[in-house]
């Protein structure tokens, strides 16, 4: 159960849960369509069904091909599934009350640290899932929506087990889905990191947080 969990939650970067309405602000969705029209072109389960799909495919190719190297699962990850999550809202969500407090440069720097404790993460789980014969995922039809961010709970079943995994992917629509937040157990990737910055910023401050930050990452 703990490696068919890992596998999921480190394709998504990714609540007891934070209100969508706490959202912060994106641009409107695609200009040249209303929303309607984007709807029918571009649901959100569609793009949630297509980025699962097309990440954990390749894994199972790169496994068939006995081409599963560190550097080959690294570039799955940076192809695959970087440019589907918004780092940019995952980074601010987890920050919360103390995005405003921060400069540009250091949103930047937690915005970079983010991206490369996932990338570690992801490399090193994805690395250690051996096996994956075979991948099916359904999408409850049933999507929750409010203006351009969306819910949308998926059923995975990986190598036929007869006990599937329910998540749900919380996505945002600037340009394009992306995916802010992954929700397992009524417990958010989002939510663990804000954990993990509230707790040093309670006890030191936010300057020795983002000093940490910095030597984190030299």
């Amino acid at each position: 159960m703990i490696k068919r969990l890992a596998i999921i939650l480190t394709i998504f970067h990714l609540n007891i849960a934070f209100a969508m309405e706490g959202m912060p602000s994106m641009p409107n969705p695609v200009t040249i369509m209303n929303d309607s029209v984007a709807d029918i072109i571009d649901p959100p389960n569609t793009a949630a069904l297509n980025i699962m799909m097309s990440a954990l495919s390749s894994l199972k190719e790169l496994r068939k091909s006995d081409k599963a190297t560190p550097e080959n699962i690294k570039t799955l990850i940076k192809i695959k599934l970087m440019p589907s999550i918004a780092m940019d809202v995952s980074t601010e969500l987890a920050l919360k009350k103390h995005w405003p407090k921060l400069s540009n440069q250091q949103k930047n720097l937690f915005q970079q640290y983010i991206t490369q404790s996932l990338m570690k993460d992801y490399a090193g789980i994805l690395g250690s899932y051996e096996k994956l014969d075979s991948v099916s995922i359904a999408v409850d039809p049933k999507v929750k929506r409010k203006n351009n961010k969306a819910i949308v709970k998926l059923i995975i079943t990986l190598n036929d087990d007869p006990k599937p995994i329910n998540i749900s992917l919380k996505m945002i629509r600037s340009n394009q889905w992306r995916v802010y937040d992954v929700i397992f157990s009524g417990v958010s990737l989002v939510k663990n990191y804000a954990a993990q910055f509230n707790s040093h910023i309670k006890r030191k401050g936010i300057d020795s947080l983002v000093a940490k930050i910095v030597k984190k990452l030299k």
